[in-house]
């Protein structure tokens, strides 16, 4: 059974992309977003819809306004924040965060590659990741991969890869508030925030749940809940990928007290990278159009592993 095709549409403002499938909008990327420096500008996807036009992504959220659908992130980069929001200081008051003048940004340089129409489109970017100072720190490539809509299933996957090279004179260090003394906050990365209907409902793991996936290396996690407004619910499945770096992929994944996926690459121990050479990162997400029990999901998730 052949899959059926997606649509790519410039909005012609050269701010973002809409992708859709048989007429059915399923995602928008916003490359050149209108987003405060307080919240580290970068591309994100968002909405993000089942293929049936149901929300799987929430934007800008009262309680994290950074969290923007699906996002490519970073936490920690050598003191700078590409994540959005106040830094993780074990030292400052309180929780430990305090708002401080490192936001960085995420630039949209070009297209390499803009696939329109086919069962799988492809759109291959430059990016220059630039720190609040002003320095260009990282130049990215990369590639976002819309495939596999099957609408019988209700079912379609997103690839993401990414290869982050060092464009700085010195070595820079890649972590998250965990490397910084925080255990369990780990989140860095490719990181997808879930809309509040999915909150409190549990993960299924490849092979545990609920807070047990949290630092875990499972190859695959997911998210399954009922909507609110319309009827019906969702299953939002997400493997961990790889990296070309020594340090394991681990998940911060957990569904209270919200619901959120992010295989990270810096969970509790950081990435050295030094001038002139590469992070390359792979994942993939899967967005199901029902409900889904682990018996069900198992042969989904095998069917779609990297």
């Amino acid at each position: 059974m052949s899959n059926a095709p997606f649509h790519i549409q410039d909005d012609h403002t050269g701010t973002e992309l809409i992708v859709s499938v048989g007429g059915s909008e399923i995602a928008t990327y916003v490359y050149r977003p209108d987003t405060p420096r307080a919240e580290s500008p970068k591309p994100y996807l968002y909405p993000l819809r089942t293929l049936s036009g149901a929300p799987v992504g929430v934007f800008r959220p009262w309680d994290h306004r950074w969290h923007k659908g699906l996002q490519m992130t970073w936490s920690h980069l050598s003191g700078q924040n590409f994540w959005g929001g106040p830094s993780f200081d074990p030292g400052a008051p309180g929780h430990g965060y305090v708002w401080r003048d490192n936001n960085g940004s995420q630039l949209h340089r070009g297209f390499d590659r803009l696939d329109t129409e086919g069962s799988d489109a492809t759109v291959t970017e430059r990016l220059e990741w630039v720190a609040s100072t002003g320095e260009s720190w990282l130049a990215e490539q990369r590639t976002l991969r819309f495939h596999s809509a099957d609408p019988a299933r209700g079912i379609w996957a997103l690839d993401f890869s990414t290869a982050l090279t060092n464009a700085h004179t010195r070595t820079l260090e890649f972590g998250s508030p965990t490397t910084h003394g925080r255990p369990n906050a780990g989140y860095t990365g490719l990181f997808w925030r879930g809309p509040r209907a999915l909150t409190g409902r549990g993960i299924i793991g490849q092979s545990a749940a609920d807070d047990e996936v949290m630092g875990s290396t499972g190859a695959w996690a997911a998210i399954t809940g009922e909507h609110d407004e319309i009827d019906g619910g969702a299953t939002v499945l997400a493997y961990l990928g790889g990296s070309s770096a020594d340090v394991p992929l681990k998940w911060f994944a957990r569904s209270d007290p919200f619901a959120c996926l992010n295989p990270s690459p810096a969970f509790d121990e950081e990435i050295k990278l030094e001038p002139g050479h590469a992070l390359e990162l792979r994942h993939r997400f899967v967005f199901i159009d029902q409900v889904m029990e682990r018996a069900g999901l198992l042969p989904i998730a095998e069917e779609f592993a990297l």
